[in-house]
């Protein structure tokens, strides 16, 4: 059993929703997991308590939340002494084409260039566009920004981008990626 630290930024819920799926899904393989609001990180947090970090931050008008770049980079040297991963939440990651893919890997290098941080696992999934609950001005400059893209709506007129499924095959597969690593560094010892 590994402990498993989930730190996020979230703008307008839905990273946390990622992260709080992620989370159920380390506990579903008897993980001992904790999410935290990188808004909400109590000072006496101990990352040395975790023998993993992954890290999420949505995408707004081009980078991560401010909060979670600063975490990152405060943290970077405890963070890359143990298997570590991020997700990176954006409407271009839910773009079911080329351009879309290519936004989203843009956001995040620009992140791993202002964090100094190489990530062991990423992942790139699709939020959510809430336009039942945008003013005016954000639903139309959204509706502009996103003209093009394919989406289904809800009878609200709200789209959710996240595929699911990829967020379960993502927690599955960096849970393996703990287990292995701890699994080596027992062994080691």
């Amino acid at each position: 059993m590994a402990t498993i630290l989930t730190v996020f930024g979230t703008g307008e819920g839905q990273t946390a929703k990622i992260a709080d799926s992620i989370t159920e899904e380390f506990k579903a393989r008897d993980h001992k997991a904790t999410t935290v609001n990188v808004a909400e990180i109590d000072s006496e947090l101990n990352l040395d308590e975790f023998d993993a970090v992954l890290v999420g931050a949505s995408v707004h008008y081009g980078r991560q939340q401010k909060s979670v770049r600063r975490w990152v980079k405060t943290n970077r040297d405890v963070l890359v002494r143990k298997p570590n991963g991020f997700f990176q939440v954006s409407g271009a990651s839910g773009a079911k084409n080329e351009e879309g893919l290519s936004e989203a890997t843009g956001y995040l290098d620009k992140f791993i260039d202002d964090t100094n941080w190489q990530p062991d696992r990423i992942a790139l999934f699709g939020g959510a566009l809430r336009f039942s609950e945008y003013g005016f001005l954000k639903r139309a400059l959204l509706k502009f920004i996103v003209r093009n893209q394919e989406f289904e709506m809800d009878e609200s007129g709200d789209a959710e981008l996240t595929d699911w499924e990829s967020v379960v095959s993502f927690a599955d597969e960096f849970a393996v990626f703990v287990e292995e690593r701890l699994g080596e560094a027992v062994e080691a010892a």
